[in-house]
């Protein structure tokens, strides 16, 4: 989909400027997000695991950025973040067939579901995401092929 990574110190592919992460989780939100605090247990639950993780959100801003960045370049846990494509419903419509490609769930406070609360079972997963500065490729969703 046509939108790239939100911060260039993400990048962990010089020579091509681009982002790859392998066998990452994916975590969708339909909100923006700005404090880190709401999503410390999904990090913690990533770091565990040793998995990148790939944030799909209306937008992330501010601290929660910041950290995001810090906790990639110190190596704490690989993470890369973007946009989520579209406007309004359907931006919604978008998340909601990304869910679908990679096995995850939407968290949106619509459906009472908190990013606080997330786990592992809620975020989708990809054999492989490429991210450019303006695009972002999802390879090989492991979710459901008839849906």
């Amino acid at each position: 989909f046509d939108r790239g990574y939100l911060s260039p110190y993400f990048i962990n592919k010089p020579e091509t400027g681009s982002i790859e992460l392998e066998s990452p989780f994916i975590l969708l939100a339909d909100k923006k997000i700005s404090n880190i605090r709401e999503m410390l247990p999904v990090l913690e639950a990533v770091a565990k695991a040793g998995k990148p993780l790939l944030i799909i959100a209306e937008d992330v801003e501010g601290e929660a950025l910041a950290t995001l960045v810090v906790n990639t370049m110190r190596g704490i846990v690989k993470v890369a973040a973007v946009k989520a494509p579209g406007f309004g419903d359907r931006r919604k419509a978008m998340l909601q067939d990304i869910a679908t490609l990679t096995g995850g769930t939407v968290i949106s406070e619509e459906i009472g579901l908190e990013l606080e609360k997330t786990t592992l079972e809620d975020l989708g997963q990809a054999k492989r995401v490429v991210i450019n500065k303006d695009t972002t490729i999802i390879i090989d969703g492991v979710g459901d092929e008839t849906a």
